[in-house]
């Protein structure tokens, strides 16, 4: 019997727009000129897909890698099984600059884990991935994060207007929470987020400005034409100035969180915080300070965006929000103080989050950035492209999640067994050795902040429906002026 050969496609082959000679494709992303907006990244996938299919090849980009977008849950997971020891995400040439360049006088050798890769990422994550990803450690901060959540909740109470709305920039207002607990975690301080009069010219406010520049510029800097490699553009300069910020605030509080370290006289390490657990066993509080750094730069609006979507999708569907609820009385019926035995329990709480990511996922794609030559689809892809994969549209995919337009949260849950659901279809945090490295503190947070509000207030949303949009995130995109009822048990 004739066996059949499968032949292996060349990488010219993949489908994508085609690069025009000298301007390649990067004339594409420009402003007025341009056939994509960069804004959107989240739309530009969904057009590839549509147009191109399962693999789409962006190339030609002056000054990056091609970039090449993989729509197959099956080939996404082979790529994350086959990666070694020191994965290398596609990095962020802007950090990469700042952190290499700019400011090697203060990184050195230790860059951290965001934008850094190969032995330099495995021996910074090796030190603090211990600590941080340790349950033990999280369930330390169930109490401290729910005193935040308690003061924002109250903050809430405060804020709301004549008709129990929230403000129209209510976006801002979790941004403030968010940077608190995060302040709490990263810096061993409460920051003063939740303060009513808290000052524009505030420490807080500036972080939170200085954290959503950084980061809702990356697409502008990293895909359009990158003249700031070249020259120091404004937007350069402002990001370089933002950047400097973040390191003058994290090695302020890390200083200071050093000296209450050497006069704490508690020996146990489990009565340590993730900081000083860091600070005790690293001499050099360097590694505090660029985790800490890591840590608020992406945590504020990946934490914050994500729960603008959440209370949104919350907000808008109330026979779910009953279901929570109803599960909320159960495991809390006198309204008591969280423990990590209860949030334990709260499992349609986290099937909600977890479908809520899967639709509406708050990072639109992960990715790869391939270190040998390998097959994908049929392709040969040369080592050196990064490979993306476009979260956002392979949790939609019938293929690979039952029914994918139908909102079910109960679909995450054990008992529905009926319910496919491809593991490497949606991964909102990522597979693997670069796993977000922050995810656990992340869920506890919006955990925490969903089981207290709900418990104890009815959320709607009474206006016209929100499109989502990306900025750096994907999330609703207008005002959230929820209406909050307090709840009669």
């Amino acid at each position: 019997m004739k066996s059949i050969i499968t032949k292996i496609k060349p990488y010219s082959d993949i489908p994508g727009p085609k690069p025009l000679p000298i301007l390649g494709n990067t004339w594409r992303l420009l402003p007025l000129i341009g056939q994509y907006d960069v804004s959107d990244v989240a739309k530009l996938s969904s057009l590839f897909y549509q147009q191109y299919g399962k693999i789409v090849k962006l190339s030609g980009l002056i000054g990056r890698p091609d970039l090449l977008f993989l729509y197959d849950a099956n080939e996404i997971e082979k790529v994350y099984r086959q990666e070694g020891p020191t994965p290398f995400r596609p990095s962020m040439p802007c950090l990469v600059k700042y952190k290499s360049e700019v400011r090697k006088d203060f990184f050195g050798k230790e860059g951290g884990v965001v934008g850094v890769h190969g032995e330099p990422w495995k021996s910074f994550r090796t030190k603090v991935q211990k600590p941080i990803l340790q349950l033990h450690t999280v369930r330390k901060y169930v109490e401290p994060i729910e005193m935040v959540t308690n003061d924002f909740i109250q903050r809430m109470t405060q804020m709301k207007d004549s008709n129990n709305e929230m403000p129209k920039d209510f976006d801002n207002e979790i941004h403030k929470w968010a940077l608190e607990c995060i302040g709490l975690v990263s810096l061993d301080v409460r920051l003063g987020c939740l303060d009513p009069n808290l000052s524009p010219n505030s420490e807080a406010l500036k972080i939170i400005q200085a954290a959503k520049y950084a980061l809702r510029n990356i697409a502008i800097l990293e895909l359009r034409f990158p003249f700031w490699r070249f020259f120091p553009t404004t937007l350069w300069t402002k990001y370089v100035k933002n950047m400097d910020y973040f390191v003058e605030i994290c090695m302020k509080h890390i200083d200071a969180a050093m000296e209450r370290l050497k006069t704490k006289t508690v020996k146990n390490e489990n009565d340590l915080s993730l900081i000083e657990r860091i600070l005790a066993k690293e001499p050099d509080p360097k590694t505090a300070y660029i985790l800490a750094l890591d840590l608020i730069l992406v945590g504020i609006d990946t934490i914050s965006m994500a729960v603008c979507s959440i209370l949104y999708q919350l907000a808008t569907r109330p026979e779910q929000q009953e279901k929570l609820y109803q599960e909320l009385k159960q495991v809390l019926p006198n309204n008591e103080p969280l423990t990590p035995e209860k949030l334990n329990q709260m499992l349609y709480l986290k099937a909600f989050v977890k479908e809520v990511f899967r639709m509406y996922s708050t990072v639109i794609g992960n990715g790869r950035t391939l270190q040998e030559d390998s097959v994908l689809l049929g392709y040969k892809v040369p080592k050196g492209v990064q490979v993306v994969f476009p979260t956002l549209i392979t949790g939609s995919m019938s293929e690979y999640v039952t029914k994918p337009q139908e909102f079910k949260p109960e679909r995450w849950l054990k008992s529905n067994i009926e319910e496919k659901i491809h593991p490497f279809a949606s991964l909102p945090y990522g597979y693997g050795a670069r796993m977000c490295l922050g995810r656990r503190f992340a869920d506890l947070e919006i955990q925490v902040l969903l089981a207290k509000l709900i418990r104890s207030y009815k959320l709607e949303y009474l206006h016209k429906p929100l499109d989502y949009k990306v900025t750096f995130m994907y999330a609703p995109d207008g005002e959230l002026k929820f209406k909050i009822s307090k709840r009669n048990e």
